[in-house]
């Protein structure tokens, strides 16, 4: 394969990359469409976003995914991991904040764990 073969089929996989995450995206917002309180699609899209970078899609519906389920606690911790990522580590200690108490309400300690040791890293 010459470097211009190699160029073209890198270019390929990139679109079809860009076009797996958009179909991701479009899948998880059709299902939120027909149910909106679908708490499992809503988390997942907001972790596509974040994953991809948009971070105020992502916190947007980690938002929605929280108020109307307090105690989905994985929810809180991604929340808070996106704010770190931006730069936002005020906000993601109350967020961190918020996701213990919902850990110890529902009794999860791994996710208690593991966001008090990102806390106790912010401050």
């Amino acid at each position: 394969m010459n470097a211009n073969q190699e160029e073209k089929c890198a270019r390929c996989q990139r679109r079809l990359k860009v076009e797996e995450i958009m179909d991701k995206i479009a899948m998880l917002t059709q299902i939120l469409a027909q149910n909106p309180a679908d708490a499992f699609a809503r988390y997942g899209l907001a972790m596509e976003h974040a994953n991809q970078g948009q971070t105020d899609a992502a916190l947007s519906e980690f938002d929605q995914l929280l108020s109307t389920h307090p105690d989905y606690t994985a929810g809180y911790f991604m929340a808070a991991q996106t704010l770190v990522k931006a730069g936002r580590t005020d906000e993601a200690k109350t967020r961190l904040d918020e996701g213990i108490a919902s850990a110890r309400r529902t009794g999860n300690q791994h996710a208690l764990s593991e966001m008090e040791a990102l806390l106790m890293d912010l401050e």
